[in-house]
């Protein structure tokens, strides 16, 4: 894949463009909707027509995707020095969070694509335990990347970096650094919240296509086959920022609610915010939060299961004071 960092965008010589990160819980699955064969989030320049940012998102959103929007928060602003409009002036990125149910009408009538987030960041699915490549591969990489560094002090701050990222550790001891590179890594304090940073670092270091040090020759054989889909632009970073901020915020706002039907089992409930999360999380804990906090009410109506007993449906109380609900909580922990 070749990735181009200069950029004239088609519609004029305008320095604002518009980025819209739509999120979607579809199967249990975390997905991300995309455009031109998954290389690109819906997006578009910011034109005269449009009265406020928001509305140029929605405009580009139904334009290029037709998915209706709902929940729509903006996430950052940056100015993207690698690429210029048609009269050379840096582009400025404004960045939005999306939260909505799948449409089969983006299937139907666009060209976008539904894709699985963890399609982009592999290692933040922990859903089946730490993934093997963190501590065969990335990790190894990474202190590789802090050896190279120019000086002590910055060797030391690569490593401390490191270990907050990744959950190595509080230090990487001589025995820990062994045990990484002899594939005995394990996760000492995981952070879901810290999406963004490990990809940073990883642009830092060189390792992922988008970075403009990649070196994929210096790398092991498997590296472009492990490392995730590459996107063209920052927009992978615009991702993380939005994983980043979604995995931080439904600890304490119900944000989850979102991206799930109007009824639901609570197995579902626990399964969306798992992916979401990327981690597995305690049963009996989760159901006391929802329990305590009084986040669902039962509809008195079962699903019909194929399989076993029919599980209760329930729904979220609009009724209640959303913001204050899960103020002093946190996701129960994994197993």
């Amino acid at each position: 894949m070749t990735l181009s960092y200069s950029h004239a965008h088609k519609e004029g010589s305008g320095t604002t463009e518009v980025v819209a990160v739509l999120i979607a819980i579809t199967e249990h699955s975390a997905r991300v909707l995309t455009v031109d064969q998954g290389k690109l989030l819906p997006n578009g320049p910011l034109m005269p027509l449009h009265r406020s940012l928001q509305a140029g998102v929605r405009q580009w959103v139904e334009e290029q995707t037709q998915q209706p929007l709902g929940y729509l928060e903006q996430l950052y602003t940056f100015v993207d020095t690698n690429r210029r409009n048609i009269e050379g002036h840096a582009l400025v990125y404004v960045s939005y969070l999306g939260l909505v149910q799948e449409s089969e009408t983006v299937h139907q009538q666009s060209q976008a694509l539904w894709r699985d987030w963890y399609d982009y960041f592999p290692w933040e699915n922990h859903l089946d335990g730490v993934p093997e490549m963190i501590g065969a591969l990335i990790v190894p990489a990474l202190l590789a990347w802090a050896n190279e560094a120019d000086d002590a002090t910055t060797m030391q701050r690569r490593q401390q970096r490191i270990c907050l990222c990744w959950g190595v550790g509080d230090t990487l001891s001589a025995d820990a650094i062994a045990d990484i590179h002899a594939g005995r890594y394990e996760d000492y304090g995981w952070a879901a919240e810290h999406t963004l940073l490990r990809y940073e670092m990883l642009y830092e270091a060189g390792l992922i296509p988008e970075a403009p040090n990649y070196q994929p020759s210096k790398l092991p054989a498997e590296w472009s086959q492990i490392i995730g889909t590459p996107m063209y632009y920052d927009h992978r970073r615009v991702i993380a920022t939005a994983i980043s901020r979604l995995r931080a915020k439904i600890e304490y706002q119900p944000l989850i609610f979102g991206l799930m039907p109007e009824v639901f089992t609570l197995s579902q409930l626990q399964q969306s915010v798992e992916a979401l999360s990327g981690m597995r999380l305690h049963k009996q804990n989760f159901r006391r939060l929802l329990d305590t906090q009084n986040l669902v009410k039962p509809t008195g109506k079962s699903s019909s299961a194929q399989r076993g007993r029919p599980a209760k449906l329930y729904r979220f109380c609009h009724d209640i004071e959303l913001q204050s609900l899960l103020m002093d909580s946190k996701l129960p922990k994994r197993k």
